[in-house]
């Protein structure tokens, strides 16, 4: 799987402008909105959030990966935040997170959420990638760089 397959370049955010885990949800969320890749704001923040009281999508290490499903989207799709400064997401290894990655997909399509799910983990491993995006100076930029890695 390649993640630039499903990461529209619109729906990456550099840095993100919200300071918190929830508020951080819902700005990629309306990023997903104002792209039109979402057919139900409110129904993907509940899958979202649901998902969310279930156990953190911190993932340790500086990431967290907010994910659902819900009826709201007819494919996974996916948005990206940097965050400016760490903040706190109830990690699993109790440390801030910089780097969100919010995905979404249909009810029916397993699949292709778990493929993600493993492709951003495994991406999220080499050091010097996560590092250089942690310090994209813009939502281009770290979406280049993305786009580049997955390419070599």
């Amino acid at each position: 799987m390649i993640l630039t397959q499903i990461l529209q370049p619109t729906s990456v955010k550099v840095p993100l402008e919200s300071k918190d885990k929830d508020a951080v949800i819902t700005e990629l969320v309306d990023l997903l909105d104002r792209n039109k890749l979402i057919h139900n704001r409110q129904a993907v923040l509940d899958a979202v959030f649901t998902r969310e009281r279930t156990r953190s999508t911190g993932i340790g290490s500086g990431i967290a990966i907010p994910h659902g499903k819900c009826a709201a989207v007819k494919e996974l799709v996916m948005a990206l935040g940097v965050a400016e400064a760490p903040l706190d997401f109830e990690s699993v290894d109790g440390k801030p997170v910089s780097i969100v990655i919010l995905l979404v997909s249909p009810q029916d399509q397993t699949g292709p959420h778990i493929q993600a799910l493993a492709r951003i983990s495994r991406l999220m491993l080499d050091v010097d990638f996560k590092s250089a995006l942690e310090k994209a100076p813009s939502s281009e930029a770290a979406y280049d760089l993305l786009s580049e890695h997955e390419t070599r």
